[in-house]
């Protein structure tokens, strides 16, 4: 048998408090946060920023990781971005503060991923085919909808942020 902490996230069974609907919205989210991890305390700080084939950097993804989790889990609560929503936004891709390190984006990430998370614990799964809308344009989704649309997304930027990562470090090793 398997050791379980090797397993996949979604392969280690339902997580406590999650309604069944969104285990898998949990189980996604989670594998990101693990799979981010592999440059805990290793990321050049000096590479963060760089764009390599003008891709999008490492800190980008990981700023923006965190703020689209924060907003599209905020439509799903049916509200409105607030003013630092915005102003977060359009800070994603520059530095925040000087010397920030990978560390201090993961952490940024990994604190609204435990928001996001609690959230998922209060939703009421009986709401999921409601309808939501998304920015100032009010485009219609449904709970759901936003909740596995931030799932996909952050997986889809951390796949994104790994290669770019691991471009970024194997060009500045010659």
């Amino acid at each position: 048998m398997q050791n379980n902490d090797q397993l996949e996230v979604w392969l280690r069974g339902p997580l406590p408090e999650i309604p069944d609907l969104l285990q898998p919205v949990a189980h996604a989210l989670l594998q990101a946060r693990e799979e981010l991890g592999i440059f805990t305390h290793t990321f050049p700080s000096k590479l963060l920023w760089e764009k390599p084939a003008n891709v999008a950097s490492v800190g980008f993804h990981l700023q923006h990781l965190a703020g689209v989790l924060d907003r599209l889990f905020t439509y799903a609560r049916e509200e409105s971005l607030s003013e630092s929503q915005m102003a977060f936004l359009k800070g994603e891709g520059q530095e925040p503060f000087e010397d920030c390190t990978y560390n201090h984006l993961l952490d940024q990430f990994s604190s609204q991923l435990e928001i996001a998370l609690k959230q998922l614990r209060e939703t009421n799964p009986d709401t999921l085919t409601e309808i939501r809308y998304v920015g100032r344009a009010m485009v219609p989704s449904t709970h759901l909808g936003l909740l596995f649309h931030a799932a996909e997304h952050t997986q889809r930027h951390v796949g994104q942020l790994l290669v770019t990562a691991k471009i970024l470090i194997t060009n500045h090793a010659h």
